[in-house]
């Protein structure tokens, strides 16, 4: 589904909109599949730079299927399909000067203060050392707390029944869900699923800290901005073109 709003609105006063037990496989945890054989680092921040001067309205479209085949959201396959969960979804913006519509995929922004993280009353919501938001689904506890805190409306509350769940990415009904920056591919070296759904320059995954970096030297050269960067969460997810 997609939304439209005001470019200088959305960008300024996105907002959520938005209280269980969980269950999923037993012995899964999203903080624990996600470890690396490599201790994850503060020396590292994942980010991704969008350019929606660089997206058709058919590349955001391609990064929303490749999440929901992913992680099995929104698929008769693995659920239901009732329920569409704001992992990524694609938002209309309208300049008002110039009327220009824009389309640009939305999801977690992966904060580097996240408001998910500080009002979760079980610790289920985390940031790991490398900037990377998460929910481990066996503390959470379905008081929706995280949903109402996060500017972007990027979270969702399971309430659809599973089957065939993924083990890179347990979801589990009556359970907090958002976007992982496909951690479990990120540990083994690979990309976001959605990243890889657009390949060229749309989309440009990498760290953020590191100089030598293709998203650091880009981010150096050309125009960016944070969607509500006067809330001061310093965003791992950066847009061009709005």
């Amino acid at each position: 589904m997609t939304k439209k709003l005001n470019r200088r609105d959305f960008i300024k006063n996105t907002t959520a909109n938005t209280v269980g037990v969980a269950s999923i496989a037993s012995g899964i945890s999203l903080t624990t599949f996600a470890a690396s054989e490599n201790p994850v680092s503060n020396k590292k921040r994942w980010g991704m730079l969008i350019d929606t001067n660089k997206l058709s309205e058919a590349n955001i479209e391609d990064m929303v299927n490749a999440c929901q085949e992913e992680h099995g959201w929104g698929n008769e396959k693995y659920s239901t399909g009732e329920q569409k969960p704001d992992w990524i979804k694609k938002v209309k913006v309208k300049d008002k000067a110039t009327g220009k519509i824009d389309s640009l995929p939305l999801m977690c922004q992966h904060c580097e203060q996240p408001p998910c993280v500080d009002v979760c009353p079980t610790n289920a919501s985390v940031k790991r050392e490398d900037g990377i938001v998460l929910v481990d689904k066996h503390l959470c506890i379905g008081c929706r707390y995280c949903m109402m805190a996060c500017p972007y409306d990027s979270r969702s509350f399971v309430h659809e029944n599973l089957s065939n769940q993924k083990a890179d990415t347990p979801r589990g009904k009556g359970t907090v869900e958002a976007c992982t920056m496909c951690v479990h591919r990120v540990d083994k070296g690979e990309v976001p699923a959605c990243v890889e759904a657009v390949g060229g320059d749309g989309v440009i995954f990498g760290d953020l800290y590191d100089a030598n970096s293709k998203i650091n030297k880009t981010l150096k050269k050309i125009q960016s901005t944070q969607i509500r960067a006067d809330l001061n969460l310093n965003t791992g997810v950066r847009y061009s073109g709005i």
